[in-house]
């Protein structure tokens, strides 16, 4: 196989613009990590014309996905969660071609996950599970029992990431095999959701009281990206924050969790006059 890899893979070797190159072999029948193709190479490219290019191959009865993709593009997945498989290629993968030790290196950051990244990811993570709890309690009030069940898993899923997180490490897609191993309390709260004998309405019931607990417990530290942008002495229009380019990771869920930190006392709203009488900007400040 190692001639037929060679063969799709050398001409980019020679290039200048190739930071590295990676290999990862199907291990098992079903195979997340490789979309169930027997080979992925991951080709790692500088200043691409094209950010990221895909091409499929078939010899000696193996499938093999090629993934062409630009540095910038790839950092970008790495810090946002934007295409979790790559980072799985990166950590699991074979190094082929190695420019300078960049695939080397940044091996080495995955596996130390710099304080400044994980607080991006925390923030990301948090603002999925705060939306995700909100619409949860709203079908729950609304009596749609097996809808409101269906966005508690999804908080459930991105709890469980954030808690990955926490511990230094980044998410993979089986994540609750991660979180079995270094988060027993989140761990134990899933199994009790889906294991529960109680009616469904009931077991929502509970689960939401729970999660309110262990989110409000996790909320100050899980968004100390969004805490050290805004600072202690200003107040921010909505606006203001949301066009932060540091905050565009997460700007989608912003709104969401502002209102969350305003509701838990974490954040407090001020009022600031407009030519409008009796009309307010809403400003935001954190408590001194």
């Amino acid at each position: 196989m190692e001639n037929f890899l060679r063969s799709i893979y050398q001409q980019h070797a020679s290039d200048l613009k190739t930071l590295g190159i990676l290999v990862l072999e199907r291990t098992k029948p079903n195979s997340h990590i490789t979309d169930n193709f027997d080979v992925i190479l991951l080709i790692i490219v500088q200043d691409a014309d094209s950010k990221w290019c895909a091409k499929h191959y078939e010899f000696a009865n193996k499938t093999c996905a090629l993934h062409i993709v630009d540095e910038r593009l790839l950092m970008k997945w790495i810090d946002t969660s934007g295409y979790r498989s790559a980072v799985e290629w990166i950590i699991y993968g074979k190094i082929l071609f190695d420019r300078n030790e960049f695939v080397f290196n940044l091996k080495e950051q995955l596996r130390d996950f710099p304080d400044k990244k994980r607080d991006l990811r925390k923030a990301i993570e948090f603002g999925k599970l705060v939306k995700s709890y909100n619409e949860a309690k709203e079908l729950f009030e609304m009596q749609q029992y097996m809808d409101a069940n269906s966005k508690i898993l999804y908080s459930l899923h991105y709890l469980a990431r954030l808690a990955v997180i926490e511990k230094g490490h980044y998410p993979e897609v089986t994540v609750w095999s991660q979180i079995k191993q270094i988060d027993v309390e989140v761990y134990k709260l899933y199994e009790e959701f889906i294991e529960s004998k109680e009616a469904l309405k009931k077991r929502i019931q509970l689960m939401l009281l729970a999660m309110d607990y262990i989110i409000k417990k996790r909320a100050e530290v899980s968004v100390k990206h969004l805490l050290d942008v805004m600072g202690i002495e200003y107040a921010w229009s909505y606006a203001e924050l949301k066009a932060r380019p540091e905050i565009q990771p997460y700007s989608l869920d912003l709104s969401a969790i502002i209102a969350y930190l305003v509701e838990k006392r974490i954040v407090y709203s001020v009022k600031e006059a407009t030519k409008g009488e009796g009309v307010y900007h809403r400003k935001y400040k954190l408590k001194k």
